[in-house]
């Protein structure tokens, strides 16, 4: 059983859709938008924003105005006939603006950009993930959607741990950089969702949204033959207490029968004991053979579909139809050329 797609492009009582673009600057209604691209990716990377806004359209808003902001918070939002949908709440990397064509663009990401931009600094080392989570999100006025963890983070470097989560070295990674790193070693996914960070395992839907061909403007179906041959991916871990080396070695064969030999990836990493050397070359051997086969899907705008989601393919005839989990969706809505969306998908399960 899935969901159907609810995006009113199949329902024959809606003749025309009134895509209506909404635009915030500081909180205050900016009018005059022409154009706005909001890319909503994955977890792990910054949603990024492009918008197009009109200089006459906004008496108190001029190209003065935009010229002395240093800055500037953007809300975008979209309604195709009912309540309006936040698609994107961060800041503007850069403002352009065009005096002869009348228009100023922005363009930005949304606040993990804060977290990118900022230096980790501190001792985190007998905190657990969850807390040092929790702490970073108040840094940046964050409210914290944090899942509890109970290793301190220390024990992930062991010996190492000072490269990272150290004054004296913290210069060399990002507290992004650090979250995603606890991220993984936790099996969790990190997020920046308009105000707050989230910071937990992510649970795929019960229930995955059908997405029909007739749906579709455009469909790229994207097959590696390279990882359909099987994959083993290795881990390699001198433990400096221990004055060891470990080697952990995860596999996959994606395709009975099929010639040649598997792909071999190789990873080294520090002071890892076994089991958590095990752990990363069985997460790593997931994240790749998820990009065995991925979708590339160009339709309608709507305002339901989201990275993370899983999305159930049906009606192309061929191996294909299956679960796809969402990796990214740009919407563009444009004055001329009307609302419409791109998602990218990769294969939600290795299984056919």
């Amino acid at each position: 059983m899935a969901l159907q797609l609810n995006s009113s492009l199949l329902d024959p009582s809606v003749a025309v859709r009134y895509p209506r673009l909404r635009v915030l600057a500081n909180g205050d209604f900016v009018p005059g938008a022409f154009e706005a691209e909001v890319l909503n990716n994955s977890h792990f990377a910054a949603d990024r924003f492009r918008l197009g806004l009109a200089l006459s359209a906004d008496p108190t808003r001029g190209a003065a105005w935009w010229a002395d902001q240093d800055d500037v918070l953007i809300d975008i939002a979209v309604s195709l006939g009912g309540d309006y949908v936040n698609l994107l709440h961060g800041g503007a990397d850069s403002v352009e603006i065009d005096l002869l064509g009348d228009a100023v663009r922005l363009t930005g990401r949304d606040l993990s950009a804060e977290l990118i931009e900022a230096r980790a600094q501190g001792t985190f080392a007998n905190q657990t993930s969850s807390d040092v989570a929790t702490t970073l999100a108040g840094r940046h006025g964050l409210s914290a959607d944090v899942q509890a963890t109970t290793t301190p983070v220390g024990r992930y470097w062991e010996l190492e741990h000072d490269s990272l989560v150290l004054d004296g070295f913290a210069r060399a990674t990002t507290e992004w950089d650090l979250l995603v790193t606890l991220a993984q070693y936790e099996g969790f996914s990190v997020w920046v969702q308009g105000t707050t960070l989230h910071f937990r395992a992510t649970v795929p839907s019960v229930l995955p949204t059908v997405l029909q061909m007739a749906e579709l403007s455009a469909l790229h179906l994207e097959r590696s033959l390279t990882l359909a041959q099987g994959i083993e991916v290795t881990v390699k871990s001198w433990h400096s207490r221990a004055a060891q080396c470990y080697v952990q070695t995860a596999s996959a064969n994606q395709a009975s029968g099929a010639g040649g030999t598997s792909q071999s990836y190789v990873y080294i990493a520090p002071n890892l004991t076994p089991d958590v050397a095990l752990k990363l070359a069985q997460q790593r051997l997931a994240e790749l053979t998820q990009h065995e086969r991925v979708i590339v899907a160009e339709m309608p705008g709507e305002l339901s579909l989201a990275p993370g989601q899983q999305i159930l393919l049906q009606g192309t005839g061929t191996a294909f139809d299956r679960t796809y989990s969402i990796d990214s969706v740009e919407r563009r809505l444009d004055v001329s050329r009307g609302f419409t969306q791109q998602m990218r998908a990769r294969n939600a399960s290795t299984a056919t």
